[in-house]
């Protein structure tokens, strides 16, 4: 209590001195110190949900909880590709997608999805070690990455802007493959980290060409899915997380390229860009459902949502994805 108590002090320091300075709060936030995750919620009065919100991601997804749905449905997504601009922010590497009107449009419905969303970014979070970097976790496994599409309910809303000021539920879907490190590459992967060093540091962009989204997930459609929010600050409780129960696979090469890339710009770099992960939040007795009926395909006796509440799965059916 004294250590926060410290750093809360400090924080007031340096809103004080900032106050009138700076009126992008986007430009200092961080994943560590006195700015990083622990602290988001007293930064900014807009972002309070950091501190004080109930469905809260990411999240630890333990297999012994999860409830097996038999209403979750395939997840449908347009196989267009998409053009647009990939940038190293200073926390993170995103990929937006061309917006003007005549560009393609990829949408994703179905699975627990009550709405049309339109796919709009890719955010990528990593370690400088293999063994953290991903934002979620599998019974405390944390992958090396986590790649992130994101996208907006366009049934409700004009654009992701409008879907996130609103704080509305069902605002924003998030479409999560977690990274394992492997000798071959998902290769739409490959065109997203073909362009890393070309924004090595912050505020550098690039353009890529011709993205599949769809192609950018693993072959399986099986997945976990629960309420929660950005990991972004001001970590609003609108996404409807959809976690993929099979990994993509990321080459030594790729996150060793991830890992050069700065937080500063080129004149004042700073430190890497690496472990820009968000810290798991509690769940706070919110459902993590899955479409995965383990009875079938082990043989089991598992309770399911046709007798019961909750059922033990084998942790080993997330690594096969059966």
């Amino acid at each position: 209590m004294k250590t926060r108590a410290i750093c809360i002090s400090a924080i007031c320091q340096l809103l004080l001195h900032l106050e009138g300075a700076l009126s992008n709060w986007e430009d200092w936030w961080t994943y560590d110190g006195i700015s990083g995750p622990n602290f988001w919620g007293l930064l900014n009065p807009d972002w309070k949900l950091c501190d004080k919100g109930r469905r809260q991601s990411p999240i630890n997804m333990d297999p012994s909880i999860l409830l097996f749905d038999p209403q979750l449905r395939p997840l449908q997504m347009d196989k267009l590709r998409v053009s647009g601009t990939i940038r190293n922010t200073g926390h993170s590497i995103i990929f937006d997608a061309d917006t003007t009107p005549e560009v393609a449009v990829v949408n994703v419905t179905g699975g627990p999805l009550s709405y049309k969303y339109r796919l709009q970014q890719i955010h990528i979070h990593y370690g400088r070690e293999d063994n953290r970097g991903s934002e979620h976790m599998i019974g405390g496994y944390a992958f090396p990455a986590e790649l992130q599409i994101i996208g907006y309910n366009s049934d409700l809303y004009p654009n992701m802007t409008e879907a996130l000021r609103l704080h509305k539920n069902q605002g924003l879907v998030g479409l999560s493959a977690l990274m394992q490190s492997g000798d071959l590459s998902n290769a739409e992967l490959r065109i997203v980290t073909s362009k890393l060093d070309e924004i090595t540091f912050r505020g550098q962009e690039a353009k890529i060409e011709h993205l599949s989204f769809r192609e950018l997930l693993p072959k399986t459609d099986f997945y976990v899915t629960y309420d929660g929010s950005t990991t972004l600050p001001g970590c609003y409780e609108t996404v409807t997380w959809i976690v993929m129960n099979k990994p993509i696979f990321i080459t030594k090469q790729q996150l060793h390229a991830l890992r050069k890339l700065k937080q500063g710009d080129k004149p004042t770099p700073k430190a890497p860009l690496a472990d820009n992960f968000r810290p798991i939040q509690a769940l706070n007795h919110r459902v993590v459902r899955t479409n995965i009926d383990f009875r079938r395909p082990r043989g089991t006796h598992c309770p399911t949502m046709f007798q019961d509440l909750k059922y033990r799965v084998n942790s080993q059916s997330w690594n096969d994805g059966s």
